[in-house]
């Protein structure tokens, strides 16, 4: 007797590409990270023309280099949260909060730099008070949440690929040394400041920006690995392999990178 086709569970095409849409939150996301990379690229574009420093507490490399990371990074937490095992309600709002904040920390930073005054440790006028109080609040609120994102990740494993659940807890886990470093520059810079050394305090945070910055984007670069390898037609173990040594690499990247700090500092 014939079986009808009907009666056979499967997904129709179309309703597949549906369900790979992007949500309007995850859409908002990647466009304000976007937007942030490119305001990024404008102010390299802007210190090519103008010239000026590259370090220092004043310079067109501030608004370049958070503008890019701000934004790649919003773009990669939209993307890799996508497979941790959380209900969509939560995930959309840490996102779209986390969002919002990186704009303010861009915008903030961005235009003191066309004030042609420091944006972080600066006390000179209410204003600047003002705007780096904000941006102390703002990078709070930003460890709060890629914490939360690093806990739910290690709660549930995370869906995806042979090797995606290990890239995506390795990559939040290193983000995790990011935020401390970050910590540790406010910190000192803070300490610095308070204590009538202001030039001091700008200078104190260059030690610990490699470290900041490697550890940072391990949450893209070990999920896009998994990733680009669920591509292939090698063996889930072959993958499995590769992504472990992804992590360790990377691992040992961010201990060279703290090692030099402890050196430098």
């Amino acid at each position: 007797m014939a079986v009808s086709t009907s009666a056979v569970p499967r997904r129709p095409a179309a309703l597949a590409a549906r369900a790979r849409e992007l949500r309007p939150a995850e859409r908002l996301c990647h466009a304000t990270g976007l937007l942030l990379v490119l305001s990024g690229l404008t102010h390299l574009a802007v210190f090519a023309v103008d010239g000026g420093p590259w370090d220092g507490p004043v310079s067109w490399r501030k608004p370049f280099t958070f503008g890019l990371s701000f934004g790649l990074t919003l773009i990669a937490l939209t993307w890799v949260t996508s497979y941790l095992r959380v209900g969509e309600r939560l995930r959309t709002a840490l996102l779209v909060v986390f969002a919002g904040d990186s704009v303010v920390e861009v915008g903030g930073i961005t235009l003191q730099a066309w004030r042609g005054v420091p944006s972080h440790l600066n006390t000179e006028t209410p204003f600047d008070t003002a705007v780096s109080a904000t941006l102390a609040v703002g990078g709070v609120l930003l460890v709060g949440l890629l914490t939360g994102f690093a806990v739910l990740s290690f709660r549930r494993r995370p869906a995806g690929p042979a090797g995606m659940a290990r890239a995506v807890r390795s990559g939040f886990a290193i983000l995790l040394v990011a935020l401390a470093s970050g910590a540790a520059m406010i910190a000192r810079g803070v300490a610095l400041s308070q204590a009538g050394h202001q030039q001091a305090a700008y200078a104190s945070t260059a030690p610990f920006k490699p470290l900041h910055g490697v550890s940072l984007h391990a949450v893209l670069v070990l999920p896009a690995l998994a990733w680009l390898l669920s591509r292939t037609s090698w063996s889930e173990q072959r993958r499995l392999r590769i992504v472990t040594a992804g992590v360790v690499a990377y691992a040992l990247a961010v201990v060279g990178a703290g090692i030099w700090a402890v050196v430098a500092y």
